[in-house]
């Protein structure tokens, strides 16, 4: 096979030139989109939209649950995927592949102060548009569970926050089963 690219000659570009006018082919004026009809603004989706801005001020808990969770071993692997995620870009995060931007550490927290750490770490990820960010949760027992608390409940909560495609216990250098790569969806990804 040649590596030599054909170069059209002058006929050519010429033919080509007249089939495109033939085909009623025309040059674009603008480079920009027409983004149609500005959309009419519903009041009742205003409303909802205010209701839920005031609700997330208010504080409250946050998105994240303080219910039950599953116990997990200390030892544990952690692993989430939504199903959409392309197998490749699941398999690069589970070797480390995928450098993290930015790392939490919860150790020394309590349940309550490491869920607030968390989500206020995820949020301001997610601002900052992050990709990939560690979350350092620890294997600690807890003083009166014989499971490793923050580790349990940080695999839950991993699983409900919004902007988690995926996450997945890091590789040894980086934390081993007492740490996750977390990947987070962009602002704007659909």
């Amino acid at each position: 096979m040649s590596r030599d690219r054909h170069r059209p000659d002058d006929d050519e570009i010429s033919a080509f030139r007249q089939a495109l006018r033939e085909a009623g082919v025309r040059r674009l004026r603008t480079n920009r989109a027409d983004l149609g009809r500005a959309r009419r603004e519903d009041p009742a989706a205003a409303e909802r939209r205010a209701a839920a801005q005031a609700a997330s001020e208010a504080g409250g808990s946050g998105r994240t649950s303080d219910g039950r969770v599953e116990a997990v071993r200390p030892s544990e692997y952690l692993e989430f995927a939504l199903p959409d995620l392309p197998w490749r870009t699941r398999q690069r995060l589970k070797r480390g592949q995928l450098a993290w931007e930015a790392g939490l550490d919860l150790h020394g927290y309590t349940l309550e102060e490491a869920r607030a750490e968390l989500e206020a770490f995820l949020r301001e990820a997610s601002v900052e548009r992050r990709r990939c960010v560690l979350v350092v949760h620890g294997k600690a027992w807890g003083t009166t569970s014989d499971y490793p608390v923050i580790k349990s409940h940080v695999n839950a909560w991993l699983r409900e926050w919004p902007a988690v495609l995926a996450f997945c216990s890091a590789v040894e250098a980086d934390g081993g089963t007492g740490a996750v790569y977390v990947l987070l969806r962009r602002r704007g990804e659909a």
